[in-house]
Formats: structure tokens, C-alpha cells, sequence
């Protein structure tokens, strides 16, 4: 199994990230006003610019793969293009800021690009979605609101194929889809699952949470005829829709911590994460959705920044999972099952403070705040994925490593 390639960038929080075309440069929000941006070198990754022209906490940065720009939405209601162009006086590669006209009250929480890149979606606080289009004559974006029926924050958003339907969910836990078509960018749509006249504003589908949590990340599948969107309620669910508006459901309720991002990697397989600290795989069809196994290998030891074991930690698959799975709980719940606490074993804290044992068994020791496609293979399926997380670390994980960790490990199972 190929173990996961793990990057600790900071020691503060890491609110989301955006890899370059070419995935030699990564662009990282450290959880303030700047955006900045690291380059690869070997296994290490070094600061060599700083995108600095927003007053408060960047939320989201999307990096466009064919135009090369950089778009940038913070709390400060503000968004900004960032294209690269020689610098007058040195003639290099320097980033400059475009302005966007958001036209928001609130704080801007989220920012995709359209498939095209000639658009993009910026989420807000405002209850509404501004879709960003560029004004040549004046040489900055102008956004059209999408607003009705949205009635609460508007967290995530994610692009259909065809360059006009946009995904959004949001804390009034609705996940809906919208058109965001723009007469003079924008061909005229082919009919699909989601309809066939789409003027702007056009809500296409609207679907509620389960149990009524707020919806923290929506996304389409490859072919843009399914949806997936997770839940505060520790559940994922998939649309199938239909055209004549009879949408069919598949809920996937989970025993973890909810989950704050997810992506499709295949058209019957998704990754998601968040607050359990490790990457799931999930996969079905119209017959049935489950998860199948982690990304996180399992049945390997927690290792330093430096690649080594850690002395006196057991294998991440001693216990439970994620956050459940740490030497803290294990240390309390064999309290409670044996009626005693091992006199020979690690205690929870160090003379140096708090001690290894108290470490969750995962790659990623907090919450994870993104999960981005990161390599494709040959049939266009996603094989690599990358997350970010609170506790500061890149980590690129291969898709294949959790259906081959979870082969191997029934690959021992004899039935009788």
C-alpha cells in the first residue's frame, strides 16, 4: 500500500489550500489575511510568495489549471483575481490583484472556478451567491446575485461540467442547485437531468438535510448527473435527479464526526473528510451507497516529520477511528472494561508536557478543512487526492491505498 506523503507547512491552522497547474507551487491560507504561496523542492516545500492585499481571514483560494489565475475570497467581503505580469523595474513573474465588485454585506466563505475559468462563484454570509464574470471595459469583475430562496450562509458551492449549473450548500440545511448562466459568456445549455430552459437564477433542485444539519460541501459527480452533499449530521447523501423533478435519495448515515469536505473521485466513488481526521472512501450506485474504507492506512505506526516511527505509539488500528482512536480513550475504556489501568503502562502526560500516547492515531491530528483532486489517471478517474488540516499538514493520499488496505486486510479472513 502506498503510504501517504505527509508535509507538516505550518504550525498553525490551515483554512484551505490550491495546488498549481503543474502542482510544484501550492497556495495556502495560514488561517489570517494572507495567502501564500509554497514551492516544492524535493520533499520539502518553501515560502516564496506572499499574497497580501485582503484585511481579514482568507477563507477560500481556488487556482484555475488553464488560466493560471488565482482567485481569493476572505471575511473582509472582498475577492481578488490574482494573474501573474512582469514587474516593470525587474522583469520578473510578480502576482497583481484584480478587483472583484462582490456587492455583499457579509463575509465571502467560499470560491470556485467555473470548468471554463471565464467565471467564478464566490459563497457569502449575505445569503447569497455572487457569480463573477470579467467587465473588459472597466478591467475588473462584476457579479450577478443569486439569492432567492437561499435564507441563511451560504457554505460551499461546487460547478457542473457544462459551465452554467452551480451546486451550493448552506446552514439553513438545504443543498441546491441553481443556473448561473450569463447571456453574453455563456452557450446556451444542452437539456440534462437538471432541466432544460435554465435562465439565470433558475433553481434547478433543492434538497434538505436528513436530520437537519447544515450542509458544509457540495459536489458533483465527473459526469455532472449525480450530486453529493455532506451533512453536520455525520451524513452524506447522493441526488440521482430526474427531469420531471421526481429526484431519487440515497442517505449514507455515518457513525463518525461530520464531515466538511468531499469530492468525487470516480463516478460510483467519493472521498470525504473533516472532523474524525481522516479521509473515507465511500462508494455504490443507484442500489446502494457505503463506505469502504479509509484512506488512512490503518495498520501502520504514527511517524515524525522526519518519516521515523514514534517510540512507545501502537499501530493507528489499536482501537477505533480517528478522534475515537487515541491512547487518552483506549487508557479510560480499559478502565472501564478490565477494572483497571495497566501500573506498567504510558502514562498520559511527559515530564516534557503532554505525552505521545495522548496523540489521535490518524495522519492528521485535527480537523481536516479541505480535500482537492491532486493527480488523475489515464481514464480521467482521480488516483491522488490532497487534504489540509488544522494541525498545519499537507497530505497527499493515493485513492486506491484504502480498497488495497482494506483487500489486504480480508485477504486473512477464511470462511468456514
Amino acid at each position: 500500500m502506498a503510504a501517504p506523503q505527509v508535509f507538516p507547512i505550518a504550525q498553525v491552522p490551515l483554512t484551505t489550500h490550491a495546488f498549481s497547474p503543474d502542482r510544484s507551487q501550492v497556495a495556502v491560507s495560514l488561517n489570517n489575511n494572507d495567502a501564500q504561496i509554497y514551492t516544492r523542492h524535493g520533499q520539502e516545500w518553501t515560502l516564496t510568495e506572499t499574497l497580501s492585499e485582503h484585511d481579514k481571514l482568507i477563507t477560500s483560494i481556488d487556482w484555475a489549471p488553464q488560466s493560471n489565475r488565482i482567485v481569493t475570497a476572505s471575511q473582509d467581503r472582498n475577492a481578488y483575481v490574482w494573474s501573474q505580469s512582469p514587474d516593470p523595474s525587474t522583469g520578473q513573474l510578480v502576482w497583481k490583484p484584480t478587483l472583484v465588485l462582490l456587492r455583499i454585506n457579509r463575509a465571502a466563505t467560499y470560491v470556485r472556478w467555473s470548468p471554463r475559468e471565464d467565471k467564478f462563484a464566490v459563497a457569502s454570509g449575505a445569503r447569497a451567491i455572487c457569480i463573477c464574470s470579467f467587465d473588459e471595459e472597466n478591467n475588473w469583475w462584476v457579479a450577478r446575485l443569486i439569492k432567492k430562496p437561499i435564507r441563511s450562509t451560504v457554505l460551499s458551492v461546487d460547478w457542473h461540467p457544462n459551465n452554467v449549473l452551480l451546486a451550493a450548500g448552506s446552514a439553513d440545511m438545504k443543498a441546491r442547485v441553481f443556473s448561473a448562466y450569463i447571456k453574453d459568456v455563456d452557450k446556451r445549455p444542452l437539456p440534462s437531468v437538471w432541466g432544460e430552459k435554465l435562465p439565470f437564477n433558475t433553481l434547478c433542485g433543492e434538497f434538505a438535510s436528513p436530520s437537519g444539519g447544515w450542509v458544509h460541501s457540495v459536489a458533483f459527480s465527473p459526469s455532472g448527473d449525480l450530486l453529493a452533499f455532506a451533512s453536520h449530521d455525520s451524513s452524506i447523501t447522493v441526488v440521482y435527479p430526474d427531469a420531471s423533478g421526481a429526484h431519487g435519495l440515497i442517505n449514507i448515515k455515518g457513525s463518525t464526526l461530520p464531515y466538511l469536505t468531499l469530492i468525487w473521485t470516480a463516478e460510483d466513488a467519493i472521498v470525504a473528510a473533516g472532523h474524525d481526521c481522516q479521509p473515507v472512501l465511500f462508494k455504490g450506485g443507484p442500489e446502494g451507497w457505503a463506505m469502504t474504507a479509509s484512506l488512512d492506512d490503518a495498520t501502520s505506526t504514527p511517524r515524525s516529520a522526519g518519516g521515523s516511527p514514534k517510540p512507545g505509539v501502537p499501530p493507528r488500528n489499536a482501537g477505533g477511528v480517528g478522534r475515537l482512536n487515541s491512547a487518552a480513550f483506549n487508557t479510560f475504556r480499559n478502565a472501564d472494561t478490565r477494572g483497571g489501568i495497566n501500573p506498567g503502562g504510558p502514562t498520559l502526560a511527559s515530564p516534557g508536557g503532554v505525552g505521545v500516547e495522548s496523540e489521535i492515531m490518524t495522519v492528521h491530528q485535527n480537523t481536516i478543512t479541505a480535500v482537492r483532486p491532486y493527480e488523475h489517471g489515464a481514464n480521467g478517474e482521480v488516483t491522488k487526492v490532497s487534504t489540509t488540516g488544522l494541525d498545519g499538514k499537507l497530505v497527499i493520499w493515493s485513492v486506491n491505498a484504502g480498497a488495497a488496505g482494506l483487500a489486504a486486510r480480508l485477504g486473512g479472513v477464511h470462511l468456514r
